[in-house]
């Protein structure tokens, strides 16, 4: 069964800092009125609160919409479809974790080296996938959506940022995705549950990775 999810949080209004990308794309959520914006909310609450007593895969929109006493078309209208409704789930996981890598403090925010950032970058990524394994799989887009997902491109984006820094002599693009790959829902639930290693042996091997694949200019290191 998945970790709880945090509290949902008020939508922040905007501010002169990096634009946070979300699963669902701002055409998806429109500006919503105070009540309307409410009510998503309890909607959602419902939801996560239902992912944590029976699991994503017994989550349905009818199961939501009983446990927030409305119609089953209210459930409908506002999240399109049982994706969406997951999607939306996530929003404020990634939106957090992206606030904590792009303005957050050291070693994953800035501060510290681009080495020291890629060490604690992958570090967190598996953590709050394997906190919210069931729900990351069931919300992953099609094959040929995955690669340009919002969440996606901001965390590969980053990883190009940090690579160019550490090791301006790399193929930053192919890299990321190489990286990105290890960070991959679908393998992190292949290598816990299918072949029983645990997390603290995946950190270990990012860590590897990361040595053998970077080679910082002299004077910078984990």
């Amino acid at each position: 069964m998945s970790t709880p999810l945090p509290p949902f949080p008020k939508r922040p209004e905007p501010a002169d800092e990096p634009m946070l990308m979300e699963l669902t794309s701002p055409g998806d959520v429109p500006q919503l009125r105070a009540d309307a914006a409410r009510n998503r909310a309890r909607l959602l609450e419902a939801a996560a609160r239902l992912v944590e007593e029976h699991g994503v895969g017994k989550l349905t929109m009818e199961a939501v919409a009983v446990a927030a006493s409305v119609g089953k078309g209210t459930v409908f209208r506002r999240f399109g479809d049982r994706t969406g409704l997951l999607m939306a789930l996530l929003d404020h996981t990634e939106q957090r974790f992206q606030a904590a890598f792009m303005t957050g403090p050291p070693p994953l925010g800035p501060g510290a080296s681009p080495v020291e950032r890629l060490h604690a970058f992958g570090c967190r990524s598996l953590r709050e996938a394997s906190e919210q394994l069931d729900l990351y799989l069931a919300a992953e887009p099609d094959p040929s959506r995955r690669f340009n997902s919002a969440p996606y491109r901001v965390r590969f984006m980053h990883l190009c940022v940090l690579l160019r820094q550490a090791d301006p002599a790399a193929d930053a693009e192919l890299v990321a995705q190489t990286l990105m790959g290890y960070l991959d829902p679908a393998l992190i639930h292949h290598l816990t549950r299918q072949r029983g290693m645990s997390l603290e042996r995946l950190e270990s091997g990012w860590h590897d990775l990361v040595d053998r694949t970077v080679r910082p200019p002299s004077g910078q290191g984990r």
